[in-house]
C-alpha cells in the first residue's frame, strides 16, 4: 500500500492558522475544507456501492463542510473523520480509499494539511475502481478534475503543496 503517513514531519506554516503562529487565513482554511470535501464526495459512490447503509463517510464530508460554514466546531468534524476512517478499515480498493478521503476531508478543520490527503485518497479510489490497464489514466483524470475545482484563492497554495508532498502521497499528483 505504500506509506500511510501523508503529513510532512515539519509542518508548513502556510497550513497553520495565524492564531497558531502560521500564515493561513481563516477564509483560505475554509476554502481548503470545502475543496477537500468536493474531492472526497466525487468518489464517495465507490464506498456507498459497497456499503449503502453506512453513512459515516458521507456524514464526515457533510460535517467537514459544516465546519467550513462555521456551523460546528473542528472537534465535531474531526470526530466524524475518525468514524469515516473506521468505516474503511475492513474494506479494500476503491471503497476503502473513498472512505479515507472522506475522513481526511473532515479533518481539514483540525489540520489544514489534510486537504491533500482527501485529494490523494480520492485519486487512489479512482485508480482502484478502474481496470489495471486504465488505472493510471483514471488517476490522472481524477487529479485533473480536482484541479478544475480549486478556488482561485487557494489554487497556487494547493498546487505547490501537491508538488512538495507528491512523494508522501504516492505520487498521486503526477497529472
Amino acid at each position: 500500500m505504500g506509506k500511510l503517513v501523508i503529513l510532512p514531519k515539519i509542518r508548513d506554516p502556510r497550513f497553520i492558522t495565524v492564531r497558531r503562529g502560521g500564515t493561513l487565513q481563516d477564509d483560505d482554511h475554509r476554502l481548503l475544507a470545502m475543496w477537500a470535501a468536493d474531492c472526497a464526495e466525487h468518489v464517495l459512490h465507490h464506498f456507498e456501492q459497497a456499503r449503502p447503509k453506512d453513512d459515516r463517510p458521507r456524514r464526515a464530508i457533510d460535517l467537514g463542510r459544516a465546519w467550513a460554514r462555521g456551523e460546528i466546531s473542528w472537534a465535531e468534524a474531526r470526530t466524524a473523520a475518525g468514524h469515516a476512517n473506521a468505516a474503511a478499515r475492513d474494506l479494500r480498493g476503491a471503497a476503502r480509499n473513498a472512505a479515507y478521503a472522506a475522513g481526511q476531508a473532515a479533518a481539514v478543520g483540525h489540520v489544514a494539511a489534510h486537504e491533500l490527503g482527501a485529494a490523494a485518497y480520492a485519486i487512489r479510489a479512482a485508480r482502484a475502481a478502474a481496470t489495471e490497464d486504465d488505472s493510471v489514466a483514471a488517476g490522472r483524470l481524477e487529479c485533473r478534475w480536482q484541479r478544475t475545482q480549486l478556488p482561485p484563492e487557494i489554487r497556487e497554495l494547493v498546487l505547490d503543496d501537491q508538488r512538495l508532498r507528491n512523494s508522501l502521497c504516492w505520487f498521486a499528483f503526477d497529472c
